[in-house]
């Protein structure tokens, strides 16, 4: 299960209400910051999640809208509160980028006590591995290069079937959390009990895509393909008469398009516009795919099997 909190929802400039690109995503004991965009350190208080184990940054790519708000981030890090280590993924010109901010500008004048790594990014890969889920980078297409989106991906795995380990005499404690590992054991009346005679067949964890900004999705559509969540921009409207790719953007209805040929299960559009109603943006989405949901900051998701769940839904039960 993963849930996402969005901290900041806009395209390029801030407005009355969506502050600049931030996603946090959470993940048991795990904890994301995809992009920090102006004012992300006050959106994450408001949002009530805290800055507690928020050590891994993932940036998609290096204009000022995605990381001016790691400056004060850092600082408030380094300063308040118990983060004595950072990491940062992004492509090589948006670290150099931040780099220049945080060590010439933020860290310059005193050196916190604040260990910051920047990891490079250059190609698809999976860069970090727990017990329940992987992490992996794949690059996109946007303005200028080391662009990247990533994937947030549980384990496949096999269904316990309770009913049958009782019928089988399996008693309840360790020996059915052996099973469930692979397993096989003995039982004290010397019965053998495999794996395969409690577990049902192979089901896929959850794959939950953000890509961040992007200008196009041929060269995507295998790392986003069977999606059971895509977070994705909508900055423009088809309407318009804007087509994908423009100003290495899209429009909500391009992006419906991509979500319903790769076969995703829901779509959640975020990076929209000030210069659109949410209404005229769901609509042109929701006319391709109609499992579209725009996304509002501090809107609060739970991703499980199927349609995510939206913990702080407003009158109509859904973000519009």
């Amino acid at each position: 299960m993963f849930e996402l909190v969005f901290l900041g929802t806009s395209a390029a400039a801030p407005s009355v209400h969506r502050g600049l690109p931030s996603l946090a995503v959470l993940a048991g004991e795990y904890r994301y910051l995809v992009d920090c965009g102006e004012g992300t350190q006050r959106q994450i208080l408001q949002s009530g999640i805290g800055f507690k184990k928020l050590d891994n940054i993932l940036l998609t790519h290096g204009h000022l809208d995605h990381i001016l708000g790691l400056g004060g981030l850092v600082s408030t890090f380094a300063t308040w509160e118990d983060i004595h280590e950072l990491n940062i993924w992004g492509g090589k010109a948006t670290l150099d980028r931040v780099g220049r901010l945080l060590f010439n500008v933020v860290l310059d004048y005193e050196r916190l006590p604040i260990e910051i790594h920047m990891n490079e990014l250059t190609e698809a890969a999976w860069i970090a591995s727990h017990r329940e889920f992987n992490v992996r980078a794949f690059p996109v297409t946007h303005r200028g290069r080391g662009n990247f989106a990533f994937t947030f991906k549980e384990h496949d795995y096999r269904p316990f079937n309770a009913e049958k380990a009782q019928a089988l005499g399996i008693p309840a404690g360790p020996e059915r959390g052996q099973l469930v590992k692979g397993e096989a054991i003995t039982l004290a009346d010397g019965r053998t009990i495999q794996p395969e005679d409690v577990l049902g067949a192979t089901e896929p964890g959850i794959k939950l895509v953000i890509t961040g900004d992007v200008g196009r999705t041929d060269n995507i559509f295998q790392e986003v393909e069977g999606a059971d969540v895509l977070v994705m921009e909508a900055t423009f409207l088809d309407l318009d008469g804007i087509g994908e790719g423009s100003y290495g953007h899209m429009t909500a209805k391009g992006t419906a398009q991509f979500a319903k040929d790769a076969g995703v299960t829901t779509l959640i559009l975020n990076h929209v516009s000030r210069r659109y109603r949410e209404r005229d943006i769901i609509d042109e989405a929701r006319s391709v795919f109609p499992n579209t949901y725009v996304a509002r900051d501090f809107d609060h998701y739970v991703v499980r099997r199927g349609r995510p769940v939206l913990r702080n839904p407003d009158k109509d039960g859904y973000s519009k």
